[in-house]
């Protein structure tokens, strides 16, 4: 059974910066695309940013140019650098694989964001 730890969030002021950390645990025979997805209250859960294996990289055009999504294989972990967050990144953000572009795992329990002055 996969486990997917999330990591990282917290409170922090318009235009400053975060760093999500996504650990993957588990019998599983690796994983090829990553995302990091992201629920605001009231709203539906949402793909911002995903990775292939290799490293080639998708963003929601809400983050392009601010999120930076990485992974490392070696440790089984994925990460979002997030810059110049705004009060509309509020939301809990969650990783997992993408398979025929559905979430593959059952998921963690997210990490919260809060961008607040």
């Amino acid at each position: 059974q996969v486990r997917l730890a999330e990591s990282g969030g917290g409170l922090v002021q318009p235009g400053g910066s975060l760093r999500l950390s996504c650990a993957v645990s588990g019998s599983f025979l690796g994983f090829s695309r990553m995302g990091w997805n992201r629920q605001a209250p009231g709203k539906q859960r949402e793909l911002v940013a995903d990775v292939t294996y290799g490293g080639q990289s998708n963003y929601e055009d809400s983050v392009k140019g601010r999120f930076t999504i990485s992974r490392d294989n070696a440790k089984n972990a994925v990460y979002l650098q997030m810059n110049s967050l705004n009060a509309e990144d509020t939301a809990v953000y969650y990783c997992n694989a993408i398979q025929s572009d559905r979430p593959l795992w059952s998921w963690g329990q997210g990490t919260q964001v809060t961008v607040s002055s």
